[in-house]
């Protein structure tokens, strides 16, 4: 039996609605929460303040160990005490993540960062690697996904509604363009685990993901619910 605390895993491509899915079932639960693409996108965005080039792999690994980083009560995540939340969650800022995230000296260095958020009663983890490389051992794993239409037709509502100009085929191309570098790269590349419950939300609200993900946490733990 494992000896850590109880851990759900929940991997899929950019805009699959992993992120809204994992604080849900995570509030269901009353179990800590780990948004492991927000550590990527801190660190593309101290890179892009400091003129880090992309192509510099020790540089960017000693800012992911070294960077000033907490998240307070309400998941904002804090610079240095500066609230960047709203920076890091911008489309610029998605694009550096995925390819910092592309680097193995950078995925070693924030593997602690992320490991570190195991505690009692139990970890969601959300991201896309975190099933297959980092909580192998994790009782219950999740794939989302969806088409990469209805994932830039989501975007483009978050982000109208946040009063940013944006476009939707830019968006599209920029979804398609983060999936195959999300796929194809040599370290921890986008993967459904093995033995995940496997979901396509296209066609579903997220009601139903949130239930049919908790149906699993039942039979995984029966007295958990």
């Amino acid at each position: 039996m494992n000896s850590h605390p109880p851990i759900l895993t929940i991997d899929g491509p950019s805009g699959s609605g992993k992120g809204t899915l994992a604080k849900l079932i995570a509030e269901r639960l009353g179990w800590n929460l780990l948004d492991s693409g927000a550590l990527y996108r801190v660190v593309g965005l101290i890179a892009k303040r400091q003129g880090v080039s992309e192509h510099a792999p020790a540089q960017l690994a000693e800012i992911a160990r070294r960077m000033p980083l907490s998240f307070d009560a309400e998941g904002r995540a804090l610079l240095d005490g500066e609230d960047v939340s709203l920076e890091i969650r911008s489309e610029t800022a998605g694009n550096l993540a995925s390819k910092v995230a592309a680097l193995p000296e950078v995925r070693r260095a924030l593997l602690d960062w992320q490991r570190d958020y195991v505690r009692p009663p139990g970890l969601v983890a959300d991201g896309r690697d975190m099933g297959s490389v980092v909580f192998p051992d994790a009782e219950i794993k999740v794939f989302l996904t969806a088409s990469a239409e209805e994932r830039a037709n989501r975007r483009y509502k978050q982000l109208i509604e946040k009063g940013l100009d944006v476009n939707l085929a830019d968006l599209t191309a920029d979804i398609r363009e983060r999936d195959e570098r999300d796929r194809t790269r040599k370290v921890a590349p986008l993967v459904a685990p093995a033995a995940a419950l496997e979901l396509d939300s296209t066609s579903m609200s997220i009601e139903q993901v949130v239930e049919q993900v908790l149906e699993r946490v039942a039979e995984t733990f029966p007295d958990l619910l």
